[in-house]
């Protein structure tokens, strides 16, 4: 599979300026939402959230994770292929 950072998100997520927990919270709601296949892009500056919590919960479901440090941005672009 090529690098999800490479596809077309399906939805976008911002989640910038929110502290742990609710950028997981956040992400999981989406996540319910979103059919089968589809790809959600999430913002987010929380490192705990975007280094932890959100990679984990991706990895428990069995989804497809990715990341990118954005430096100039100061965030992180998270990007979850839901299965």
């Amino acid at each position: 599979m090529a690098e999800l950072r490479s596809q077309e998100p399906t939805e976008v997520l911002d989640v910038l300026g929110r502290v742990c927990p609710y950028p997981l919270v956040l992400t999981k709601k989406k996540l319910q939402k979103m059919d089968s296949g589809t790809l959600l892009k999430v913002l987010c500056d929380a490192p705990a959230s975007a280094e932890d919590s959100i990679p984990k919960y991706a990895q428990k479901e069995g989804w497809g994770f990715d990341s990118v440090k954005v430096e100039d941005k100061g965030h992180w672009e998270l990007y979850i292929k839901k299965s």
